[in-house]
Formats: structure tokens, sequence, C-alpha cells
């Protein structure tokens, strides 16, 4: 009887350690994203995980479905590692509720005026998604469409997608490649190519929500924010430019002297804040396409946590979760709040196609296109 007893708990031990290990075998991330919960197979395509790393200890996972970063482990000023990106534990919340946590973003990001734009004398309508316009390529962009990724190394890999002629209204086959590089300088780079067969627009982007107090239930009112530009463009009541270039100077909308994001968020007496229910505008960037100039630098003085971007586009549009509202619960059954987040997204400017004195989006057959982009992740001690 001894004997069996004995016998009965060795076997109950190895049970349990079994347990243990697959359990742990699929945690197979830093940040505790379970690959396993984003490896499914539709009828429209595969999806999986696929986690970069630094010799920093830094991570970034993603998923091929809307070219979403999932996760980004980044360490604060005593070396402790948190996600800094809102998103979804699993590929289905990605799939069944509407957002564009993380997205690769396109054929246009942002907005085109009443979904219309015309081309070479040929008028195009888009769908209207958004108070009439056309937001983030359509209800069909990028962010909802099944990516092929090629995992080059453990700290690199190669988006593709072929967005094909007449998809969400966009005229010609888009060929496009993005390569994605986590560095040991603690870079993420992000660098899009992209050639037609027609005449086309195209503004490519990253559509991460960012909040470096590492818990998505804060606020990123706390952070301060610093962006080198001169100028904005205005938006009316549906978030549309009107096609001015206007200043910063003496406006809630001057961050070329850092200050916290929530310093002058709720004056709703200057319009353009009451338009934006906040901050989500494009800024015209002072660097005006030279990568190596920091066109916005933000910090979280609590854990010292600074992000930094770097960009060759003209432009890039802060939105800070404005219409978060506690409704949409994501990793850690977390409910995220109202402004619990920033994106930085680098771009052309909204409406460019509509608006003759904005920096061109055509691109046409023979031409490349190119976009690059650098979130820089450090501390401040």
């Amino acid at each position: 009887m001894k004997t069996k007893n004995i016998l009965m708990a060795f076997a109950a031990g190895i049970l349990v350690l079994t347990g243990c290990q697959s359990k742990s075998d699929q945690r197979t991330t830093l940040s505790g994203i379970l690959k396993s919960n984003f490896e499914t197979s539709t009828t429209d395509g595969n999806t999986d995980l696929y986690v970069l790393k630094n010799k920093n200890g830094m991570e970034v996972c993603m998923t091929n479905f809307g070219g979403r970063i999932v996760s980004i482990m980044a360490p604060d000023k005593n070396g402790k590692f948190e996600d800094v990106v809102l998103g979804f534990d699993s590929i289905a919340d990605y799939m069944n509720i509407s957002s564009d946590f993380g997205a690769f973003i396109g054929r246009y990001g942002n907005r085109i005026g009443q979904g219309r734009f015309t081309l070479d004398g040929v008028e195009y309508q888009l769908p209207q998604n958004n108070y009439g316009h056309c937001l983030h390529g359509g209800p069909k962009g990028f962010q909802y469409q099944f990516c092929d990724i090629q995992q080059t190394s453990d700290s690199s890999l190669i988006l593709s997608y072929l967005s094909k002629d007449g998809e969400e209204g966009f005229p010609g086959n888009l060929d496009i490649k993005v390569l994605y590089t986590l560095n040991n300088n603690n870079e993420l780079s992000i660098s899009y190519e992209a050639t037609t067969d027609k005449p086309t627009i195209v503004n490519l982007t990253n559509h991460s929500y960012f909040n470096l107090s590492g818990n998505g239930e804060n606020t990123v009112l706390d952070q301060v924010l610093m962006i080198d530009a001169d100028a904005y463009t205005p938006i009316d009541s549906t978030f549309m430019t009107t096609g001015e270039i206007a200043t910063v100077e003496g406006t809630p909308m001057d961050f070329r002297t850092p200050k916290t994001i929530g310093e002058q968020i709720n004056d709703t007496s200057f319009v353009q804040i009451k338009n934006g229910h906040g901050y989500d505008h494009n800024f015209v960037l002072n660097t005006k396409g030279d990568i190596t100039k920091p066109a916005v630098r933000l910090v979280h003085p609590a854990s010292g946590r600074v992000l930094e971007v770097f960009t060759d586009e003209p432009g890039i549009q802060v939105y800070t979760g404005n219409f978060l509202d506690g409704t949409v619960t994501g990793k850690g059954s977390i409910a995220y709040p109202q402004r619990s987040a920033i994106c930085l997204e680098t771009q052309h400017y909204p409406d460019s196609p509509n608006k003759s004195n904005f920096p061109s989006v055509v691109l046409r057959p023979g031409e490349k296109y190119t976009s690059n982009c650098i979130y820089k992740f450090s501390v401040e001690k």
C-alpha cells in the first residue's frame, strides 16, 4: 500500500509538472501574450504571432492580421519592462472588435473628404466610413486584411501585401513591403515601400496607441509631449482639414516647448480643441524629411520612459484617445478609459488629394513610394 501511494504521488507530481511546463511553453513572450491565442485558420487566411527581440531585453510582438503591433515591452528607469501599447490578448478580439490598435494603415492613412478624389481627370469614389469621409482606407482597410509576414531574423521581419486594383475604390494594384526592425539602440524602425501599375494615391502609417506608464488603466494626461512643429492643419467639426496651414503660436497646439498632454486638452474655448474633442490633428513638422532629427518626444516622468519619433514624412497625426470610453476591454482585462493612449502617426497630410497646397501623395507606375518611421525608446534617470 505504501509503495502504491508513493507511485500515485509521483504520477500526480509528473502531471502537475507537465501541466506547468505546457503552460510555460505557451507563454513564449515577455509580455505574457500567448502565441497560441494568435494561431488560427480562417477561410480568408491564417494568423500567427511574431516576436522581435534585441540584446537589451526589449520585445515587440506582431500579428499578420492587419500588420498589427500587439505589444512593446520597454524598460523604465529601474529596468522594469512593461507593455507600452494598447491592444488585445487574442486574435479573436482583433477580428471581432472594430479598432485600429497597432495597425498597418492604408491605402490612405487619415481622411479623404467625402471619400472622393480626382486623379488625371478621373473621379474616384471611396467608402464614406467617418462623418461622410473615407478614414484609414475605408471599413476594409489594411488593418482588417491578412498580410504575409516573413521573419528574417530574431530582430526583423518583412510584411507583404498586395492591394488589388479597385480595393475599397482605390485604383491600381499596389504591391507593398514593410520592413520592421528592432535594433540594439531600442529603436523600432518601420520602412515602407510600394509600387503600382496605375496612377494612384498612397499614405501608409502605423496606428499604435502608446501609454508609456505601462498601464492602460492610466490616462496619458500627465505625460510630457514635445512636437517640433510651428504649424498644423486645422479641422472642421467632422475632423476634415480645412486646407489652411495655421501657426501653433499662442494656441493649445503649441508643443514646441514640452508640456503635459493634459495642460490644455480641455480648453474648448479654442475651437480646434472643441472640433477634435481634444487633440486629433496633423502637425506640419519642422524636420522637413530629415529622419535624423526627432519630430516628437514623449516622456512619462514617473517611470522615466521616453519615446522619440523620427520620420522622413512631412507631418504627424497626434490623437489622444479621445473616443476611448471604457467600453473596449483590452489586454489584461483592462477597460481602456478615455485618453489612455496617444497615437503618433507619421504621414502626408489628411485629404492631400483634394488640397493642392499640400504635399502630393500621387504614385505612378515606374516610381517607388517610400516612407520611414523610427520609434526610439530610452529612459530619463
